[in-house]
């Protein structure tokens, strides 16, 4: 079986979806990652209240793992879907039931949540790892609209929400580097780390 699922996980800010995209186009695939956030909400009937107010809730680790799943699609986004009354145990079984159906579609090129994790198992999936440095980061936040001291504070604390919740779940030490094929260094720039990844994962797929 060839590769049909590409995942991406990254650091935040760092530039991924907008990678992501170009890999997607490039090679005719389904892009799940504001449409996974969308269809997140759609199975969970959100309704009402915006990160914000879902902040000021007493439930720590749902805002935590909210953070993970839906606000990461588009990097500085304030676009996150509305959520309802849901629990952190809702959100995790949606997500872990409707990844691997995502793969099992295949085609696809999937941002987040957790996916790399979830299908690691899976011959059939190939995995990047986007990173960058924090400078880089806080520039990029900046681009898309943050201040300066709330850039800086998403790409401190956001990375390690989702170090928490994958440690948790998974058992893993996040990134946990060992599980990706391929880590790019996106201040190269989104064109340049695309065509490494295209190629990388064309030599993978001739050689495995």
């Amino acid at each position: 079986m060839g590769i049909r699922i590409v995942t991406f996980e990254r650091e935040y800010g760092s530039g991924c979806s907008a990678i992501a995209a170009t890999v997607a186009r490039r090679l005719g695939w389904k892009l799940w990652d504001q449409a996974l956030s969308e269809e997140i909400a759609r199975r969970l009937h959100c309704r009402g209240g915006d990160v914000e107010r879902l902040g000021e809730r007493s439930d720590p680790a749902l805002y935590r793992l909210f953070k993970s799943f839906l606000r990461g699609s588009f990097e500085g986004s304030l676009n996150a879907p509305r959520l309802g009354l849901v629990d952190a145990e809702s959100i995790r079984a949606v997500v872990s039931k409707l990844v691997p159906e995502l793969a099992e579609a295949g085609n696809c090129v999937i941002v987040g949540r957790a996916a790399a994790f979830l299908l690691r198992e899976r011959r059939d999936a190939f995995h990047v790892f986007v990173y960058a440095p924090f400078k880089e980061r806080v520039r990029r936040l900046r681009e898309a609209g943050e201040s300066e001291q709330k850039a800086e504070e998403l790409a401190q604390t956001v990375d390690r929400e989702r170090a928490d919740f994958i440690l948790k779940r998974f058992g893993i030490e996040w990134p946990g580097r060992h599980y990706f094929h391929l880590a790019v260094n996106s201040c190269m720039g989104d064109d340049p780390a695309a065509e490494i990844i295209l190629h990388a994962l064309a030599v993978y797929k001739e050689r495995c």
